[in-house]
């Protein structure tokens, strides 16, 4: 081989060590694209979606990647099920309350139960919603889904846009946005009637005076700007809750490397706790920005908040026995969530 043939065997074999390098960095890498119908700058998305990702990309040294899309960019918050299941999104917002014909049991966290901040019943849904729970075998798993982290938000309260809740009487015959079933049942139980909306879509109900009201947590008030549609919202009780699961389809779960799964199992408890301790401790600091906002909140009476949980505490057990008579298993699901709140 003459010098000019070497150098150029040698140039040849370089650029193709080179291209064999890069090509096992680039297959070493997983990119993952992740999806949700939060506005950008949601205290969800800050303190509990962003931080989970940064602690996946530490758990596996930088090997996973992530392309963020907020804001519905990639789909309706309804419609995130469906495109998490299809593989047009890997990683997904879904709330149970807005595709309750498909994932009807994962509810449950939703009801008037007993349980007074986020990581009470975070912890007690977390439990049977991570995989080998009671949830995941009878619903996410049949449904090819897997939940990676989840959050209950702390309890809901009833927010009227003009009318004063003098008493528990104020809600009688008004329009009230609810976020789904289980919370349908409450607005029921109190005389009024009850309006499902998707929460970006709000707003504009409000201001249009498509509904009177809504059942709200204080702390999604300001991030959505419905502190200038509202005027009064109670304090302390517990209309019920609402639930955000990142999900995962089966068949993506199955097609990530091993260490991958690991750090994802790691993550998702170090982010449900972490994303339930931010909601709790940030509300009381909510509701002060809230009262500097023009809202006013009133504390139901000792008579009303008894007649209040009178109402709410058979909506759990019509909840159940509704889903039973369809033959889904209601009543199981709710003994499960009920045990771990005990805990």
């Amino acid at each position: 081989m003459t010098g000019n043939q070497l150098s150029r065997f040698t140039a040849s074999t370089a650029a193709l060590a080179s291209v064999v390098l890069w090509s096992g960095v680039a297959m070493a890498q997983t990119a993952l694209r992740v999806a949700d119908s939060f506005p950008t700058g949601h205290y969800i998305a800050e303190n509990q979606t962003k931080p989970w990702m940064e602690k996946m990309k530490e758990l596996t040294g930088g090997k996973v990647n992530f392309q963020y899309f907020p804001a519905e960019q990639l789909g309706k918050a309804k419609d995130l099920l469906s495109l998490t299941q299809t593989g047009v999104v890997d990683i997904g917002y879904v709330a149970p309350s807005f595709v309750g014909d498909k994932l009807p049991l994962a509810a449950v966290a939703e009801l008037p139960e007993a349980f007074s901040s986020s990581c009470q019943g975070t912890m007690a849904f977390w439990n049977i919603a991570k995989p080998g729970g009671a949830l995941d075998k009878i619903e996410f798993a049949p449904n090819g889904m897997r939940a990676l982290f989840v959050l209950v938000l702390p309890p809901y309260q009833l927010y009227m846009a003009k009318d004063n809740i003098t008493s528990l009487d104020a809600a009688k015959g008004k329009k009230i946005r609810t976020s789904g079933g289980a919370k349908e049942l409450a607005v029921r139980a109190i005389g009024a009637t009850p309006v499902q909306i998707p929460t970006p879509e709000v707003r504009e109900a409000v201001a249009r005076g498509t509904v009177d009201g809504m059942l709200f947590p204080h702390s999604s008030i300001p991030p959505y700007d419905l502190t200038k549609q509202v005027k009064y919202a109670t304090i302390g009780e517990n209309f019920g809750s609402f639930i955000v699961t990142y999900m995962i389809s089966v068949n993506k779960w199955n097609a990530l490397p091993a260490d991958v799964k690991k750090a994802m199992d790691e993550a998702g408890d170090w982010a449900t706790q972490h994303g339930c301790k931010i909601a709790d401790e940030r509300e009381a600091a909510d509701i002060e920005k809230l009262k500097a906002g023009g809202v006013t909140f009133v504390q139901l009476s000792d008579a009303d908040h008894k007649q209040l949980e009178e109402k709410l505490a058979g909506v759990s057990q019509e909840w159940a026995k509704g889903l039973d008579k369809r033959g889904k298993k209601g009543s199981d699901i709710l003994a499960a969530f009920k045990s771990g709140l005990k805990n």
